[in-house]
């Protein structure tokens, strides 16, 4: 009945709204509502107190509080704070529930630090807290919070569950600072690396900073509240704290937690440019606000930082960003100001391990660290924002006076909250289980979160892709730094953003689609910004980083993403004859597609020397870039580049009937179909089937559809074991990482849709179903929401192996897990108004499709078109426990037949 996670990270204390009362009250300052008042752990203020009543042969008073609510309440944790004196203190007690049950807590601590008790759901009007052990005399608590279970959570924002996968995640993975695609990204750090568990990783028990930007290859400003014992010139290790997860909230938007070391309680929220903190010191505490502004953090290393003390309140500066793991452009200039609500009482500066001086105005250097110092009483708060600019400090200010010119963090966080809801219920889902709903929203959050935007507020953004003489070297370039800014609508607005990006790599199996759906916006302004590059530099870019580009993966992936813009009729913000232009060149000798002899090469001979992954990708673009040249009626290019579409056709094998890669002799390098030498993260076994936009003639080639079907089915009878997940070029299918990501989907396109349906849930169930910290997105390479994307899409049923790029596209049709998805159509890109798939006897068994119908019509088969989705309506879904083979067999979507 219940979903019981400890770790679960999502809903709201409801304590607040609930009546209290208690067996006494020691004095008005010490009345019962105090344990719902958010003061927490500050001896002597915001506590419930109880009449001391003790005997010199040991007796106590045992006191109890009760929280009663207006109707019952399903809650499933409760968070339990003692007083913060180690004088009088809890050490057990019984929780009472209106419906009789009882949970007996033991070991409470005794320094009002937080105890979180889980248990499995229970509805209760009532919760009574009766102490039966205790020290002291003057027993009571500091605060108590009750929050409702995952299942009967009042939004999508406590719906979504950040802990997910955080131990295998990587540095960008968890942000709850953040808007979506924000530039502003704070989060915690508990271990410093990029990958595999870096960033914030829920096996630690330390924070060792708070950091202002997550993003692809950038990082830095680390902020980190303190005291004056704390050195910084010690770095992270000196001034590191523990927390607990148990008084950790964290969701879309906020993040509260308590730094044990000092018990300072740290909020953090943010708008586009600004992350707003909220510190409570807990005691009388000489406090030092510790900015760091030099060293690594995670992905780059922060360096030559100059730092202005504008007044007591307010500080100004920037730093260089270098050594980025991937590639990029060699240095990225951050600007940022810092602005406190509270004048300082002294800002000290430390160079290295190096006091430089006391009362700075100025300071600069490549291990600058400052510190803010603040006489703090117990209980008091000190407010903090930092705003961030790629471009200028004049810009900086502006994004912060211009997005938060005032205090009030409550105002900030609840406009996070409301935009993350705004964002998230684009798609709702009832039905499922509790889990695959936590699931599907931070699914969801994955896919919005990722991908930064580098423009300011004002449009001026840093243009980074011309490169020095000389200045290209591999994946790292030695940029020239411009500011340019972006057009303007009638209204004086930036007309759309510009991103820094990880790799856009096959998006056409995940985001490309999914954002498609419910957010055509974030594909349209995606698109504008890569023209935009395009039209600084020349190249479309694959991962963009700070202006610049990164040269990450290989090929031509934003092709996909403007021709799928393009094709959907949802590219708005540029002209279409010039981004196909921008397109056409950067599939051309010179263009990002690869190195000039390569591609005549590639022109030449019809395949990608010494590499099959790259002929498949460049193949798929061309039949993109084909399709949108058709519908602009440019017949030569249309001529040109669907021949060259055909190009993987001269990497398949006839024996083994797989595809592999040649040398420039025209000779296959080897035959192993698990051998990931010449692919891209990729083998034979795994990416063969990715030749998406001419899968009937690889149905044809490999012996017809039962030899197509049973070949592709032997091979996700292999991966079952390994819940479908390998790592890079290993095993025979694998949902952790971009080139396999369709391949359950493939068997529609051979007749035989009902192994699609079968496979589809498997793999959401196994490598996409989980809900801890340990799984949940294959285990390695969630890149910026890929993963996400792809798990979400096989939620809600719907899927297009040709991402969109086809000339009529449409969509693929599987079993949702949900009983009802409903999608909000964004009218100013399509005509309809909301686009509804309903189950009938949907189960975790009942996964195979035994009838539909689309707006009261039979629909036979596995496919409805874009256009249908556009105009709003209903897909009908009949479900059952055995295919129905006569389903969706016939009637392949139109792109098909064009080949």
């Amino acid at each position: 009945m219940g979903f019981a996670l400890a770790s679960f990270a999502g809903t709201d204390n409801i304590a607040p709204r609930a009546k209290i009362t208690a067996s006494t009250e020691a004095g008005s300052a010490c009345a019962a509502k105090n344990i719902a008042d958010g003061v927490i752990g500050v001896d002597g203020k915001g506590e419930w107190v109880c009449e001391a009543d003790t005997a010199y042969w040991g007796y106590i008073r045992l006191p109890w509080v009760q929280l009663e609510w207006d109707s019952a309440q399903w809650v499933n944790k409760v968070v339990l704070f003692d007083r913060a004196t180690l004088a009088h203190n809890v050490k057990g007690l019984k929780m009472v529930f209106s419906d009789g049950s009882v949970e007996w807590v033991n070991q409470l601590p005794s320094d009002g630090t937080g105890l979180a008790v889980a248990f499995k759901e229970r509805k209760t009007k009532w919760i009574k807290f009766e102490v039966f052990d205790g020290t002291g005399g003057q027993l009571g608590f500091s605060e108590i919070e009750v929050y409702p279970s995952a299942e009967h959570a009042k939004d999508f924002v406590s719906t979504v569950d950040p802990y997910i996968e955080t131990n295998r995640g990587r540095y960008f993975f968890f942000i709850t600072g953040s808007l979506p695609f924000g530039m502003a990204t704070s989060a915690p750090l508990t271990r410093n690396k990029n990958q595999f568990g870096g960033g914030y990783n829920y096996n630690e028990n330390e924070i060792l900073g708070f950091e202002q930007i997550h993003s692809w290859m950038m990082s830095g400003i680390e902020i980190m509240p303190a005291t004056t014992a704390q050195n910084p010139a010690g770095g992270q290790q000196a001034w590191k704290s523990q927390f607990r997860h148990d008084d950790e909230i964290v969701q879309p938007g906020y993040h509260r937690v308590m730094l044990q070391q000092n018990k300072i309680w740290v909020e953090q929220t943010a708008t586009e440019r600004v992350n707003f903190y909220r510190f409570r010191y807990t005691k009388n505490t000489d406090a030092r606000v510790i900015i760091n502004l030099g060293g690594m953090v995670s992905n780059c290393t922060m360096v030559d930082a100059k730092v202005n003390k504008i007044n007591d309140y307010e500080i100004e500066g920037s730093f260089g960003t270098i050594k980025r793991l991937w590639g990029g452009p060699t240095d990225v200039r951050v600007f940022f100001v810092i602005r406190f609500n509270k004048p300082f009482s002294s800002l000290n500066a430390w160079q290295g391990s190096k006091a430089v001086q006391n009362a700075i105005q100025q300071a600069a250097g490549d291990s600058l660290t400052l510190g803010a110092e603040y006489n703090m009483a117990a209980g008091e708060q000190l407010q903090m924002k930092i705003a961030v600019s790629y471009t200028t400090t004049d810009n900086a200010r502006k994004n912060l006076d211009e997005e938060c010119n005032h205090w009030s963090f409550d105002e900030v966080r609840n406009n996070a909250r409301n935009t993350w809801n705004d964002c998230l219920g684009k798609i709702v889902v009832k039905g499922g289980s509790v889990a695959q709903r936590v699931k599907f929203y931070t699914d969801l959050w994955h896919a919005l979160l990722g991908r930064q935007k580098i423009n300011d507020i004002s449009g001026d953004y840093p243009d980074r892709t011309e490169a020095k003489p000389g200045g290209r070297k591999g994946n790292f370039t030695d940029a020239v730094f411009k500011i340019k800014t972006l057009p303007k609508d009638a209204s004086g607005k930036p007309k759309f953003n510009m991103y820094n990006s990880d790799a856009l790599w096959l998006t056409q199996w995940n985001l490309n689609i999914l954002w498609s759906l419910a957010w055509p916006e974030v594909l349209d302004d995606f698109s504008a910004s890569m023209i935009e590059y395009a039209n600084n530099g020349y190249l479309l870019p694959r991962g963009p980083c700070g202006g610049g580009y990164s040269y990450i993966m290989t090929s031509n992936p934003a092709a996909n993403l403007i021709a799928g813009t393009y094709m959907k009729g949802l590219l708005k913000k540029v002209d279409p004859d010039h981004a196909f232009e921008v397109v056409k060149r950067n599939q051309l000798p010179g263009g990002m597609l690869g190195s000039k002899e390569d591609i005549e090469f590639y022109t030449s001979k019809g395949w990608w020397p010494d590499n099959v992954g790259i002929t498949i990708e460049a193949a798929f673009q061309d039949w993109g870039t084909a399709q949108m040249a058709s519908r602009l009626g440019k017949k030569d290019d249309v001529a040109f580049f669907k021949k060259r579409s055909a190009s993987w056709v001269n990497c398949f094998d006839a024996d083994s009937k797989f595809l592999f890669p040649k040398n420039k002799d025209g000779q296959f390098m080897h035959k192993d179909p698990l051998s990931g030498n010449g692919w891209i993260e990729a083998n034979a076994w795994q990416a063969t089937w990715g030749v998406s936009h001419d899968i009937a003639k690889l149905v044809t080639k490999m012996g017809g559809a039962d030899s197509f079907c049973n070949r592709l089915n032997y091979a996700f009878e292999q991966s079952r074991a390994k819940d479908f997940v390998y790592g890079y070029g290993s095993g025979y299918v694998s949902y952790a990482n971009q080139p396999g990501c369709s391949n359950a989907h493939v068997f529609s396109y051979a007749g035989k849709p009902w192994l699609t349906q079968y496979w589809v849930r498997r793999v959401k169930e196994q490598a996409f179903g989980g809900v801890t910290p340990d799984l949940g997105y294959g285990g390695h390479d969630e890149d910026q929401g890929q993963m996400g994307g792809v798990s979400a899409l096989m939620s809600i049923g719907l899927f297009d192996i040709m991402g969109g790029e086809a000339e009529k596209p449409v969509y693929e049709i599987t079993s949702p897990v949900f009983d009802e998805v409903s999608i909000t159509l964004n009218q100013n890109y399509y005509k309809g108004k909301q686009f509804v798939i309903k189950c009938f006897n949907n189960s975790e068994t009942n996964c195979y499709i035994q009838s539909a119908t689309l707006n009261g019509a039979d629909l036979k088969k596995f496919w409805f078109s874009h256009d249908a989705f556009a105009n709003g309506g209903q897909l009908n879904l009949w479900l059952g426990a055995k295919p129905n083979k006569k389903w969706g067999t016939t009637g392949l979507p139109p792109a098909c037949s064009q080949q």
